[in-house]
């Protein structure tokens, strides 16, 4: 705030004596007026002799005092500052104009009906252009900008957390724009996407995310158009300086921004605020796709243990371990005699045979090419992964379902015997196995082997 020299007692900030004697203000005077008046914190200016020469309107809404009680007294004593306390705050102000520069002092005042008020003030001093004539060198007057000292803490308190939250704390914090561009980083979140905090400010989002920033810009619009905050949104995505395509869930908080300033709020933006929780969702994952496997296989067995015909147990298990684990499923019988082949015994789920080039269960030995997955698992007596290329061709010569794109074949062992192989296909919709799910394929083969081979339906 850029300070002009204290007019004398007569002349208030609001220029109503100035009016009363019939003589317009200076260009200068009213614009000085309106500066004080319209400013969010509260002025009191006081001459050489100490002496009130202004006072705005925020310093009669703070302390009830008007500009016409307030200029013009001789000093803050006795109605603005107890007489207690006057003599140690005109000295306050007096030291702290004495440096020549502004200070920050706190101390109490007094309300119109006789509260005391604690303010945090500005104190600047304001030099005269002639020496004074009392032979003491320039005598200067000084004003100060007030408010409530809690007011201040509070928005001193704002500030330390903004610094905090950008600089210090753990979470991460990235302010998005209207436009949905970063226009702060904070070093966590940098850290956490891997950039640095300079290099994504407005930039869109998709340059540093490869997948998920679709749904990442709709819940940032969502929230800018409602104003309504999210929280608890898990979001996955991957980088894109992650060469291996990690896929990372991120915890997310979404609220809006908005303006004080205005006559009605206006949105600055979105604070997003999260943080990686992507080994915590991964291990909740993992730990429920095991639970429900194991209930799926609990579930197989007893079915099985039902079944008078032990092959109808080994077929039941297809039916039950296919849910959430793959699409299709095949249980292929070694052939009798010295041939190598396999039989079609089973096919999960039914009528799939009809739609998709795969054989339908006959007795007659499948006509799978020299280097099939299933006669590599068959030689092996293991398991064998593979994954196509997305050409339809790479599915249909290894006479599967045209969609398929990740297979696994494994081994039935039982005995000491490899009497089939059993299949598990995925579309291009699942990922590919991994492997737990290598696991789980082999501990259901070693169910089905057993119950084939006590059907009786093993080859000698």
């Amino acid at each position: 705030m850029t300070a002009q020299r204290p007019t004398a007692p007569g002349t208030t900030g609001s220029g109503s004596r100035l009016r009363k004697a019939g003589a317009a203000p200076p260009p200068d005077r009213v614009l000085l007026t309106a500066l004080m008046e319209a400013m969010e914190v509260g002025l009191c200016a006081l001459a050489a002799d100490g002496s009130v020469t202004h006072w705005n309107r925020e310093a009669e809404r703070l302390l009830g005092w008007t500009a016409e009680e307030a200029v013009g007294r001789p000093g803050l004593a006795g109605w603005a500052v107890r007489e207690a306390d006057a003599a140690a705050v005109a000295a306050l102000l007096q030291d702290a104009a004495a440096e020549g520069r502004r200070r920050v002092q706190e101390f109490a005042l007094l309300t119109r009906d006789g509260r005391r008020v604690l303010v945090r003030a500005q104190v600047s001093a304001v030099r005269g252009a002639e020496p004074a004539t009392d032979g003491h060198g320039d005598r200067c007057s000084l004003y100060f900008a007030f408010s409530e000292a809690r007011s201040q803490v509070d928005l001193e308190r704002s500030l330390g957390l903004s610094e905090a939250l950008f600089e210090e704390a753990p979470l991460a914090v990235v302010l998005v724009d209207a436009d949905l561009r970063p226009a702060a980083v904070g070093a966590s979140a940098a850290r956490t996407l891997g950039v640095e905090r300079s290099a994504l400010l407005g930039h869109p989002l998709g340059e540093v995310l490869r997948d998920g920033v679709e749904e990442l810009e709709s819940a940032l619009q969502h929230v800018l158009a409602t104003g309504e905050p999210l929280g608890g949104v898990k979001l996955w995505g991957t980088l894109r300086g992650d060469e291996e395509r990690r896929r990372r869930c991120w915890r997310s908080e979404f609220v809006r921004l908005g303006s004080p300033l205005g006559d009605e709020p206006v949105p600055l933006g979105v604070a997003w605020l999260f943080e990686d929780v992507t080994q915590r969702e991964q291990a909740e994952q993992e730990s429920t796709v095991l639970r429900f496997r194991a209930t799926q296989l609990r579930r197989a067995g007893l079915a099985a243990a039902e079944c008078e015909d032990p092959m109808e147990g080994a077929v039941g298990y297809l039916d039950f371990v296919l849910a959430g684990f793959a699409d299709h499923a095949y249980l292929d019988l070694a052939a009798d005699g010295d041939t190598g082949g396999l039989v079609r015994a089973a096919a999960s789920p039914v009528g799939t045979a009809a739609q998709d080039p795969g054989p339908e269960p006959s007795g007659i030995p499948v006509c799978y090419s020299e280097l099939h997955p299933a006669l590599r698992a068959l030689e092996r007596g293991g398991s064998v992964c593979v994954t196509g290329g997305g050409d339809t061709s790479w599915a249909v010569d290894r006479r599967w379902p045209a969609a398929t794109l990740h297979g696994i074949c494994t081994a039935l062992r039982s005995r000491g015997r490899t009497v089939g192989v059993l299949t598990f296909l995925r579309g291009p919709g699942r990922r590919r196995f991994d492997r737990a799910d290598l696991s789980y394929a082999e501990d259901i083969a070693a169910r089905v082997a057993a119950a084939v081979d006590l059907s009786g339906r093993c080859p000698d």
